[in-house]
């Protein structure tokens, strides 16, 4: 297990501890539903305060709910919509410190105060998002967002991704 101190800012030692256990978790595996799965599971047991950590992957015109952690989600959401769609739409990792107040923000858990979220892109082409919720408001750091981006880096290059359906 990967421990951090008691402040919610996990800092760098703790995302290359965590980036460590991700690539031993990868190494000899190439499929997307494995080690997407792997990665929620290992974010959401090692990260403080963290109400869920799951994917979604652009399936036409919608992202549609892939392997995760945490309570039950919405399964799919309009590409565009929401903090989820507008990363992805954008291609831009969106950090948000009161889900609240995000215009058009999609509440599939009303305790939901903070969200991160990082896009997936194979080939220049967005694939889908990583999606990290709190129960805390400005929960996520900049820290935060370096550590997990880096850890998307590594999820990109370690699967063998089937052919995107934008």
């Amino acid at each position: 297990m990967i421990h951090s101190a008691s402040n919610i800012d996990q800092g760098p030692g703790f995302y290359v501890a965590l980036h460590r256990a991700l690539a031993a978790l990868f190494e000899g595996e190439r499929d997307p539903i494995a080690n997407t799965a792997n990665m929620a599971a290992l974010v959401f047991q090692e990260m403080e305060r963290v109400s869920w950590a799951g994917f979604y992957f652009r399936r036409g015109a919608e992202l549609v709910l892939g392997p995760f952690q945490g309570p039950p989600a919405c399964i799919r959401i309009p590409f565009g919509e929401g903090v989820c769609g507008q990363a992805a739409r954008s291609g831009k990792i969106l950090r948000v410190e009161d889900v609240q107040a995000f215009p058009g923000h999609i509440a599939c858990d009303p305790r939901a105060r903070s969200e991160l979220v990082i896009p997936l892109s194979v080939a220049g082409s967005v694939v889908g998002v990583f999606d990290l919720d709190s129960h805390v408001p400005g929960r996520f750091h900049e820290s935060d967002e370096d550590g997990l981006a880096t850890c998307v880096r590594l999820l990109e290059g370690a699967v063998d991704w089937p052919e995107s359906r934008p």
